[in-house]
């Protein structure tokens, strides 16, 4: 955790968040663009996170998405919130039309750390999912607002190296 790590909770919370997600996206881009994707803004606040490259399950064309992510027994947790929005996160159904386990194609990627590589990955649900939501909560207590907005189970998601 940063310095600016209270100051992101804190935001995150904020009722008006989600409708600044599409500004927070384009800023992020173009701050990625500019470090050659070494530094995003979830890096600013202190937070651990990863890009997630799916092709879409449509087009097939790779989709790249920042996401908080929790590291936990060897891989990473990631949580498909949308900032407690009532509709599914595109990148969610995208990860469930590829591989599981990562051994064909189409594949789920991440990038962390300036490295690649290509990730397996399990939905977790009932008391596995429960357990990991409370890992979560201890990196991100935002994610508990977050369930309170929607009406939608949030997805819960254990990538790990394929």
């Amino acid at each position: 955790m940063g310095l600016l790590t209270p100051l992101a909770v804190r935001l995150g919370a904020q009722p008006w968040m989600p409708k600044l997600l599409p500004q927070v996206v384009w800023a992020d881009t173009r701050l990625q663009r500019l470090t050659r994707g070494r530094v995003s803004v979830l890096d600013l606040a202190g937070l651990p996170n990863l890009t997630l490259v799916v092709p879409g399950r449509r087009s097939g064309v790779p989709r790249a998405t920042p996401l908080l992510c929790v590291p936990h027994e060897g891989g990473w947790l990631v949580a498909g919130s949308y900032f407690g929005d009532p509709t599914m996160p595109a990148w969610v159904h995208n990860l469930r039309a590829t591989d599981p386990t990562g051994a064909t194609e189409p594949r789920a990627r991440i990038v962390t750390d300036g490295r690649e590589a290509v990730v397996g990955w399990r939905e977790l649900e009932g008391e596995e999912r429960a357990a990991a939501w409370q890992v979560m909560l201890r990196t991100w207590p935002n994610y508990a607002t977050y369930e309170a907005r929607t009406d939608r189970t949030i997805p819960v998601f254990l990538l790990t190296a394929a």
